[in-house]
Order: structure tokens, then C-alpha cells, then sequence
């Protein structure tokens, strides 16, 4: 597909411009019991790509009350070898069971001649992973029948052989592509702290016209070999005050948009995960009160 033809896909309104949160099944039964009024639930494909079993009877229960956004771990999106076939077919066939309103995927890679490596793993921004990465991304669309999310990635090594800046990069694919961007607002954080540059800097050119979803989360903090602050995407504790400012400055601009606060390690109890998604809820509402109300067709369990 050329430069100048972008693939055209539908783009689901299914999951409102609300707060939701990353699916555990340490609350299957609460959320079940109970209803939160919560906008959306995130599950991670690759946890749900079994036969059956109870996580998938607990998805199908909570998927009949909540939209549902589906986030990608395995593709391997930026590797320097073609998708596997067997993956995407397992992964269409979960959209079509489960439907989920959004699908998102990482700018990452994770398979080599070696197998699969269970790590999500930086690319240089060169020309030739730009035109990979745009043809991996037709093909997911293509093979999928719809728009996908691309993610910002968390990075704690930069290439030398780089000649693109990370927030062109992902600009060019969504021109050449169709698909959307997933901005990562802790991703920034912590990747603006590893290598040193301005995060607001960052997101004043991040091109927000294409982002569909974005994600809280909290990093884990540590120093290099040489004594410098290093942050660690770990995804095990609440969302730290400089991600929520920067969530606030993306807001202002963007107005309301699907929210996760992605807590995957150390999972806490319903209650204090609830009231990470509240926190975002009320940001969206502050500093967007005319358009927090719009979207969704799942009105009645927003926040």
C-alpha cells in the first residue's frame, strides 16, 4: 500500500471517552457482584486466545455489561520478520467472539530467529523499520477488517542508527496507514526521564488528531551505572503526580478520551484500582466539562 493510500477502516465508537481500567480476575466476582460505574475494561489478547475455561466465560459475563478494549502483547509489530499467521488468526477470532470496541498494539518487537522473547523491545526510526512497520500494520488491519491502535513505547536505550524522531515516526504511520495512535502518557513520562528531554516538549508535537486511547500507569524508580534516575515501567503501583500533570496537559488540549490505568503487577484491591479510574474521570471533567458527557454508548456505567 502506497505512502499516499491509507487503509480505510471503520472506527468504533463502542468504548466512550470515560475512564476504565485493565481486567484482573482477583475481581472477576466483585465486578460481577456489584456493577461498577466504570467506562470501559481492557484485557490483554494474548491471556484470552485459549479454548475455553473460566476467563473466558468471566470476559463473556462482564463484556455483556462493559465495552470492551482489547490490547495486543505478542505481534511483534516492528520485528525484522513477517507477522505470525497463526497469531492473527487466533487474534481475529477472539474480535469476532468478543468485539471489543478498540484493538491496540505496541511499536515494539519481540520475536527474532530465535523464538519469541517475552519483552517488548525498541526499533531503530530509520526509513527501513518505518516502511516494516507500516507494511506490518496494513497487514494487521487488513487481516483484522479494522483500525488498530499503535502504542508509544517506554524505552531505556536509544539507536545510533536513528534518523527519525519518535513522535514523526509514529506520525508517518498513521498518515501512510489509517491506524491510530495509543498515546502512553507514563510511557513519556518515563522515557522522557531515562533520556532526558522535556515531556511536555514531547507532547506538544505528539500528532494527538490521531489518538484513540490513552494509558495511566505507574513506574517503578531505580538509578543506572552511572547514578542517574531511572524510571521502570512497571505497571505496580498508582499513577505518580508528574503523570497526572502531563495526563492533564494531553486533556486540555484533546478533550476527554478512553482512559486505562493499566496496574498488571502487585494487582490491588477493586476499591483502590476504582479510585485510579475516578482520579482520571475527574480530570477529563474538570478540565473538559462540555464534552466529558458525549460518546459511548454505555452511558450508564460511566463515571
Amino acid at each position: 500500500m502506497s505512502a499516499d493510500t491509507p487503509a480505510s477502516f471503520p472506527v468504533c465508537a463502542q468504548v466512550p471517552p470515560h475512564a476504565g481500567v485493565g481486567l484482573k480476575p482477583q475481581h472477576y466476582r466483585e465486578i460481577l457482584a456489584t456493577a461498577p460505574p466504570v467506562g470501559f475494561f481492557e484485557v490483554h489478547a494474548e491471556n484470552y486466545m485459549g479454548a475455553g475455561g473460566p476467563p473466558l466465560r468471566h470476559l463473556q459475563a462482564i463484556r455483556e455489561c462493559y465495552p470492551l478494549s482489547l490490547h495486543g502483547v505478542g505481534l511483534s509489530i516492528g520485528a525484522d520478520r513477517p507477522l505470525d499467521l497463526d497469531h492473527l488468526g487466533h487474534l481475529r477470532r477472539l474480535i469476532e467472539r468478543f468485539e471489543p470496541g478498540l484493538f491496540s498494539e505496541h511499536l515494539a518487537w519481540s520475536t527474532h530467529e530465535a523464538g519469541f522473547l517475552n519483552d517488548l523491545l525498541p526499533l531503530p526510526y530509520t526509513d527501513e523499520a518505518l516502511a516494516r512497520v507500516c507494511d506490518h500494520v496494513d497487514q494487521v488491519q487488513a487481516h483484522l477488517g479494522r483500525r488498530m491502535l499503535l502504542e508509544n513505547p517506554s524505552t531505556y536505550v536509544v539507536f545510533a542508527e536513528s534518523t527519525i524522531p519518535e513522535v514523526d515516526f509514529l506520525a508517518e504511520i498513521a498518515a501512510r496507514t489509517g491506524c491510530g495512535l495509543l498515546l502512553d502518557v507514563a510511557n513519556v513520562a518515563v522515557s522522557a526521564t531515562n533520556h532526558g528531554y522535556d515531556p511536555i516538549a514531547y507532547l506538544g508535537a505528539f500528532p494527538l488528531a490521531h489518538v484513540g486511547e490513552i494509558h495511566l500507569a505507574g513506574a517503578a524508580e531505580a538509578v543506572d551505572d552511572a547514578g542517574a534516575r531511572l524510571l521502570i515501567d512497571a505497571h505496580d503501583r498508582p499513577v505518580a503526580a508528574p503523570v497526572w500533570d502531563l495526563y492533564a496537559y494531553v486533556i486540555a488540549r484533546l478533550g476527554p478520551v478512553p482512559t486505562l490505568i493499566e496496574w498488571d503487577n502487585d494487582v490491588p484491591l477493586w476499591p483502590v484500582l476504582r479510585a485510579e479510574a475516578e482520579r482520571a474521570e475527574a480530570v477529563m471533567a474538570r478540565l473538559a466539562p462540555a464534552r466529558a458527557g458525549q460518546g459511548g454508548r454505555h452511558v450508564a456505567h460511566a463515571l
